[in-house]
């Protein structure tokens, strides 16, 4: 089995630490598996010779400007390994380094390993040490437009917003993400994050209801805006059927065929529980109940049939209901 860390970004002309002079004084420390490992891994003598090396200067706890480079050629080879980033951390706070220089250092990393955690929790560290993140939302924008659901730049985003109040512009950022890609759910999520923190006012709400229904026009099968009108109903009170425009944009889509099992399923909750508060329990609104349920489980949704059938056995259960 061979490691699969890249050594490209290594010199021809790189020389192994075992034949630097600088070196000498250091006796390299091999690891150790064991008289009888189960799996020999067959490294690059390039890892094994800098990693021999990180050993020995973590035993004997260097902290010099010769170590950190260590460390960075130990990082080049794997980016995601947690002791040589807090290793390096030490270092850098023992030698009081300049932290715009590692900021600028680990965007480099993180542009070529843009999921992996350990960086961007280092990343989040020298930020912190900073007390600035005014490069965040710069290189997050970057990451993700490379690759616009990357979790890691999301997570590291919304730590950057909510730590040091950047909330002003996101809201613009997501509307653009948004456009650009409408089944985004990462950004549906940032955009309820935002509105989450800011507050969600009537006004608010009204607008977002508006806001999805029109993104909902657009594509009317696309699970992310439909979650999202979820969410900010059910955040508002816990309930679906507050507002009456919800009710009807949701029937007048279904009275015109468009089928989505994410409109369907909307559409038995809303029922469930606008039934549940009817005090005389209208039989045209338990029926409905029930044959979307049926609809769902034998041809939209068919792959949970068995959830629905549970769906309509509960309802009927709970409201003793025959049919």
């Amino acid at each position: 089995m061979s490691d699969d860390s890249s050594e490209e970004d290594f010199g021809f002309d790189w020389v192994p630490y075992s034949q630097r002079k600088e070196w000498a004084d250091v006796v390299p420390l091999k690891q150790d598996d064991g008289d009888n490992p189960v799996v020999m891994i067959a490294y690059s003598d390039r890892f094994r010779d800098v990693h021999d090396y990180f050993r020995a200067i973590l035993t004997s706890g260097e902290k010099s400007e010769r170590a950190l480079n260590l460390t960075k050629d130990a990082l080049k080879l794997n980016a995601a390994n947690y002791t040589v980033w807090q290793y390096r951390r030490d270092i850098l706070k023992y030698l009081q380094y300049d932290l715009n220089v590692e900021l600028n250092y680990v965007e480099d990393v993180i542009r070529q390993n843009p999921k992996n955690y350990q960086v961007w929790h280092h990343r989040r560290v020298i930020v912190e040490w900073l007390g600035d993140a005014s490069n965040e939302l710069a290189l997050t924008e970057t990451i993700l437009n490379m690759d616009a659901k990357n979790y890691h730049a999301w997570q590291h985003r919304q730590w950057a917003i909510k730590t040091f109040d950047l909330y002003e512009n996101e809201l613009t950022f997501v509307d653009r993400l948004i456009s650009e890609d409408i089944r985004n759910n990462s950004a549906w999520n940032q955009r309820f994050f935002v509105l989450k923190h800011l507050g969600l006012t009537p006004e608010t709400i009204e607008r977002e209801i508006m806001y999805t229904r029109n993104r909902i026009q657009i594509v009317k099968n696309n699970e992310s805006s439909w979650n999202y009108l979820r969410g900010i109903l059910k955040h508002n009170n816990g309930k679906l059927n507050e507002y009456p425009e919800v009710i009807e944009f949701c029937e007048e889509l279904f009275n015109n065929q468009v089928k989505s099992p994410y409109l369907l399923a909307f559409l038995i909750d809303l029922y469930i529980e606008k039934y549940s508060e009817d005090e005389e329990k209208s039989s045209a609104d338990a029926d409905k109940v029930l044959d979307l349920c049926h609809i769902m489980a034998t041809q939209y949704d068919i792959i949970r049939k068995k959830y629905w059938e549970y769906i309509a056995g509960k309802f009927k259960k709970e409201f003793k209901i025959d049919a």
